[in-house]
């Protein structure tokens, strides 16, 4: 069955015209274009979520193995499993997104998708101190989606940032100290939104990613960013403001923290 690349992720999901803080070229995922049956679509009130056969035990396996409620990840051990880790980076590339896919299944899918090519990325040149370390981490096509081959910022600003959602800032890793968290929990089409949501609120509360007072902060360069993506319905504040358990005068200033590119390695 041949592919078509096609500008939609999903028939419910508008692309809107964000790109990417360093200008990094994208491009869109293969999506099956053959009609969905009745069976895979979501409920016309879409009180139900849309699931698929998509498994990702064996990912959740590997992260509750390896990674610590803190999200430092032990790439020592996850080099000894280089070989499960392998396996499910592969069944991922087999599994070829379908509009009949709810939106909850593709944000899932591909966060996962990310998060496990970042941790092969590491894995398969580890030792290292930084991801930067490796040559073009993010733009080198090393991701495969059927026939497709994809980079990290292809997945990140082609496809999930396009779907208008900012949490997903806070579910996907760059391997780096200054990163939200790595949760050590696989994303599932039922837990993905609430995931995100706790992503989300403990990386804004996290006082070695965010300094916030209600008059001076300095929060973590993904705000500067992805600004446009925190900016839809108000002001970086208004969006860091839904999570912070200090809430921010609207007129503080706005600085920023350098940003750790340091290995989130247990070492």
């Amino acid at each position: 069955m041949k592919l078509k690349i096609v500008l939609l992720i999903v028939l419910s999901v508008m692309l809107n015209s964000c790109f990417s803080a360093k200008g990094l070229p994208v491009k869109t995922v293969p999506i099956e274009t053959e009609t969905a049956t009745e069976t895979e679509t979501n409920s016309e009130n879409n009180n139900e979520v849309t699931t698929t056969d998509l498994d990702h035990s064996a990912w959740d396996d590997l992260l509750k193995k390896h990674v610590k409620d803190n999200g430092d990840v032990n790439y020592e051990a996850f080099k000894a499993d280089k070989n499960a880790l392998n396996d499910y980076v592969t069944y991922l590339s087999q599994q070829i997104p379908e509009k009949s896919w709810s939106v909850e299944e593709q944000l899932a899918y591909f966060i996962n998708v990310y998060n496990a090519n970042t941790i092969k990325l590491i894995v398969d040149n580890y030792p290292l101190k930084s991801i930067k370390d490796i040559s073009n981490p993010w733009l080198k096509n090393r991701i495969k989606i059927g026939e497709e081959d994809f980079s990290l910022a292809d997945i990140e600003n082609g496809i999930l940032r396009k779907m208008n959602e900012p949490r997903i800032h806070f579910a996907i890793n760059c391997a780096s100290i200054g990163c939200p968290k790595l949760l050590n929990e696989a994303y599932t089409a039922k837990n993905v939104m609430d995931l995100m949501e706790k992503a989300t609120e403990e990386f804004i509360n996290n006082t070695a990613k965010n300094e916030i007072k209600a008059n001076n902060i300095k929060i973590s360069e993904i705000f500067k960013w992805y600004k446009n993506d925190f900016t839809e319905n108000g002001s970086v504040i208004d969006y860091i403001n839904q999570y912070s358990k200090t809430k921010i005068n609207p007129e503080t200033e706005v600085n920023y923290l350098d940003y750790n590119w340091n290995l989130n390695d247990t070492k």
